[in-house]
């Protein structure tokens, strides 16, 4: 197993983009699956490492990263010791971020023997279920894109749900870390961004008119985002695969810090699911 940390990809935004690559090196290419995180996520979070290991050991290239505003450094990738890029994070950029990915790998030479460009794949965790999707309906070079535990739309989640008028006044509000008990700050500049871009950013669009494969995975006990929203993105692409995992929640069984040595049981099938849709 070849595994290299913290890379640093430049990011249009004037910070890094810090990512991880899992594979086993085999000179044989293969297909490469990228990952995004969540809000208030990041690349190793809980169990991610070792579900990276799982799909490399399936025989995928895998990638995940940072969005460069989620509030981490290159320093200090884990939790969110800038909590000034964390206010000053929007859709657009995470966008932007993946993109940068896109094009990092697309044009990488270090890995070319170990690559199959033909066969690059999404997945992407809550709310970045939406960024994967908006992404592949854009960009051609993807083929497959795994929403897991996603949101289906933007406008009614937070923090653009609420008193806009109340934000614009104070310029900022604030959610609490449980874990950290970190205020995390979401300055306006988000919803004017998400307004400035609404077609954009509207998912069911994107998914309603995406001519690849789209797999749904949602856990039947995710109280974060509840399963009538993988249902709507099954009703707007019929042809979409809805795998509902039982038992599982947001984060399909997973904490952090996750100390065990294997995948919660969940996140296996999570796996399995997955390597059986891409194959």
């Amino acid at each position: 197993m070849n595994i290299k940390k913290n890379i640093l990809i430049p990011g249009k935004h004037n910070k890094p983009i810090v990512t991880d690559v899992f594979f086993t090196e085999n000179n044989s290419p293969k297909p490469v699956l990228i990952f995004c995180h969540g809000y208030k996520g990041f690349k190793d979070w809980g169990a991610w490492n070792l579900m990276a290991n799982a799909f490399a050991e399936a025989g995928f290239f895998f990638i995940k990263f940072n969005f460069a505003y989620n509030g981490g450094t290159p320093e200090q990738p884990i939790d969110f010791p800038d909590l000034e890029a964390f206010g000053n994070n929007n859709y657009t950029k995470e966008l932007d971020d993946l993109k940068s990915v896109l094009d990092w790998i697309t044009t990488n030479t270090d890995y070319k023997g170990e690559l199959d460009l033909n066969k690059i794949n999404l997945m992407g965790h809550s709310r970045a279920g939406g960024i994967v999707s908006i992404t592949a309906k854009e960009d051609d070079r993807i083929k497959k894109v795994i929403s897991l535990a996603g949101v289906s739309d933007y406008g009614n989640r937070y923090p653009i749900s609420g008193d806009s008028e109340l934000w614009q006044k104070e310029g900022v509000k604030y959610v609490e870390n449980g874990r950290t008990k970190q205020q995390m700050p979401h300055f306006y500049q988000f919803y004017k961004d998400f307004k400035a871009h609404e077609t954009r950013l509207n998912i069911k669009r994107a998914v309603s008119n995406l001519n690849k494969p789209l797999l749904i995975i949602h856990g039947d006990e995710d109280t974060s985002v509840l399963i009538e929203e993988a249902k709507n993105l099954q009703k707007w692409k019929p042809d979409s695969h809805l795998k509902i995992i039982e038992g599982a929640n947001h984060v399909f069984g997973a904490s952090h810090p996750w100390n065990e040595s294997k995948m919660p049981k969940q996140l296996k099938e999570v796996v399995d699911t997955t390597v059986k849709f891409l194959k």
